[in-house]
């Protein structure tokens, strides 16, 4: 399997992670919408980029 396409899917899992992880009642608690907004738009770059080059892959490009 490509090691780019396993890159990809450890980032989305990290974005998943990030927006999992329990921030409340810590010193990170302030910066929780931040972590919130960069675990988001991890998913969705990576996830977009893996859509794409399994399209391009059918599509024989």
């Amino acid at each position: 399997m490509d090691r780019l396409v396993l890159l990809m899917l450890a980032s989305i899992l990290a974005g998943f992670s990030l927006l999992k992880v329990p921030l409340a009642g810590t010193f990170l608690a302030s910066i929780e919408p931040v972590t919130t907004v960069i675990g988001i738009l991890t998913i969705l770059i990576f996830s977009l980029t893996l859509i794409y080059k399994g399209l391009s892959a059918l599509l024989g490009k």
